[in-house]
């Protein structure tokens, strides 16, 4: 062991060691860190722990000091460790939001993952992020395509009103777009 390390294990601390180091649905982690402090309060050198732990020199001495300082607890959990994926600025959120309600340019009929991740400049899934936890959904369409029919509006107040207002004794006829004839009753 270095110079300066000594542990010396209270009777509570030793039997819960033993029973995380038994543990067989106990984290593979837990188990050799409880090793590593069971072999050093039992006077085996580092290298000696290394040989029964298959654990590097720093591994070793990282958790003995973790013990010698958090105890028992500091065993069961990391440190925390930055993220790997930094975190979007605030005004970055804002403008992916605010340009997807606008119109998408070129000839496009709504903004793509992709064509707002180049426009904003950062990576697709996090636009898709960003779409995600603010409900927005450019690719469905929100409104009504009108029929280019002259008489359409006529056409639709007659078929509307056979099924709003329908004459007594009416039988109403409809086709569907499967070409299938159905026959509603309405008395």
């Amino acid at each position: 062991m270095r110079t300066g390390i000594s542990i010396t294990l209270k009777p509570a601390d030793r039997r819960r060691l033993k029973a995380l180091a038994r543990d067989r649905n106990a984290p593979h982690k837990h188990v050799w860190r409880a090793e590593i402090v069971l072999l050093s309060a039992d006077g085996f050198g580092t290298n000696e722990i290394m040989r029964r732990t298959g654990k590097s020199k720093t591994c070793v001495w990282r958790w003995q000091e973790r013990f010698m300082q958090a105890g028992y607890a500091g065993l069961l959990h990391d440190k925390t460790r930055p993220s790997r994926i930094r975190p979007l600025e605030p005004n970055i959120t804002e403008r992916v939001v605010t340009l997807t309600q606008t119109d998408p340019p070129a000839e496009a009929t709504h903004w793509t993952s992709a064509m707002m991740a180049k426009v904003v400049d950062i990576s697709a899934s996090s636009v898709q992020r960003i779409w995600r936890a603010h409900g927005l959904q450019p690719h469905r369409v929100k409104h009504f395509k009108l029929s280019t029919d002259p008489q359409f509006v006529d056409k639709l107040r007659d078929i509307v009103g056979l099924y709003v207002d329908p004459p007594a004794h009416a039988v109403v006829l409809s086709v569907d777009e499967k070409s299938q004839i159905q026959a509603l009753d309405r008395t």
